[in-house]
């Protein structure tokens, strides 16, 4: 990881510089997701979201871990009820 600072222009435009754009594979016309947190801004393409998403999603049941969730919520209804 590195750091590179750039300056916000008019009209909020950033240039991101070369060496990033190399580095990152970003051409021209790759669309850019920016996701805002409590902690700043990450920047990346939609591709490298989508491969970030599938790892921290890797190995994963979603499935039985929302069942699972759903049990919970139907059993605390019915404890409170």
């Amino acid at each position: 990881m590195s750091t590179t600072n750039v300056t916000l222009g008019d009209r909020g435009r950033l240039v991101v510089p070369a060496e990033v754009r190399v580095r990152q594979r970003w051409e021209t016309g790759t669309s850019l997701i920016f996701i805002d947190s409590d902690d700043g801004v990450v920047v990346m393409s939609r591709e490298q979201a989508r491969e970030r998403i599938r790892q921290q999603l890797e190995g994963k049941d979603l499935v039985n871990e929302l069942l699972a969730d759903r049990r919970r919520d139907a059993q605390h209804e019915n404890a409170t009820a």
